[in-house]
């Protein structure tokens, strides 16, 4: 990171110019986040050589599953009654419930399914719509780092579903790329239960196992607050919304940083 310096310090110009002079700090100083997500791929390129084989090998595994068709037609998204009986489930204690809905997606190995409290979704639902994309880094073999991009959808009134891509796929096909993991959230049962259902896939095709991508999805409760209400918290929500306004405090050694701390 780094900041432009003026070199003139005479005190009348300053007093003159000082309102044009702090504007132009302000607009030199913003930073476009995925630029700098570039710069640093190309610090951690040159300082490891293993860093650039595991960039190499996402960006031949994103060229060869390829863009989705533009002439794709759109699907209509999932509702939780798509999965089960609404009204039944509303008559259940939480316990049940979580039985009932963890056997619903057994027996598929590429499915992942989870009840969320709705305290915790609540933070994580408010910074999703004010921040409705961010990144993620993934440890690779050695030291390397791959960086992952997600993005999030507010599809119906009830429905709600989080998309993450690898960095290197995101940038080559954009709004076309296929996400190796998608999340729903289900929030029928808010006011009757006080509960989040959550149901997602891995894409079997992806370059990514199930339990990286949970490490992606744990960091995404992470970075947008729905683990607690604590100073870390806070320091990892303030760099996510550091990367939606493009702020000068936006650093991808600090999101590493506070990725691999075990303090939440």
């Amino acid at each position: 990171m780094f900041m432009f310096r003026l070199g003139i310090r005479t005190d009348d110009l300053t007093t003159v110019l000082k309102d044009e002079i702090e504007a132009k700090k302000k607009e030199m100083n913003k930073v476009d986040p995925l630029a700098e997500l570039a710069e640093y791929e190309q610090r951690r390129a040159a300082e490891a050589a293993t860093k650039q084989n595991a960039k190499k090998t996402a960006e031949q595994n994103a060229e060869t599953r390829g863009p989705i068709s533009p002439d794709t037609p759109t699907q209509p998204y999932k509702r939780l009654e798509s999965y089960i009986n609404v009204e039944k489930f509303r008559e259940l204690e939480t316990p049940q419930i979580e039985v009932l809905w963890r056997s619903r997606f057994a027996s598929k190995e590429e499915a992942l399914s989870a009840l969320v409290p709705l305290d915790a979704f609540d933070r994580l639902y408010a910074n999703a719509r004010a921040n409705p994309s961010f990144v993620l880094p993934l440890p690779r073999d050695g030291d390397g780092i791959e960086v992952h991009y997600l993005q999030w959808s507010f599809v119906g009134p009830h429905t709600t579903h989080a998309m993450i891509t690898s960095l290197a796929e995101y940038k080559l096909h954009r709004e076309y790329a296929r996400p190796h993991t998608t999340l729903m959230f289900h929030q029928e049962l808010r006011d009757s239960n006080e509960l989040i259902l959550m149901n997602g896939l891995v894409e079997p095709s992806a370059n990514i196992t199930r339990e990286e991508a949970q490490l992606l999805i744990m960091n995404m409760q992470r970075f947008y607050g729905a683990l607690a209400d604590s100073p870390a918290s806070r320091r990892r929500v303030q760099l996510l919304e550091d990367f939606t306004k493009g702020s000068e405090g936006f650093s991808m050694e600090k999101i590493i940083e506070e990725s691999q701390s075990l303090e939440n």
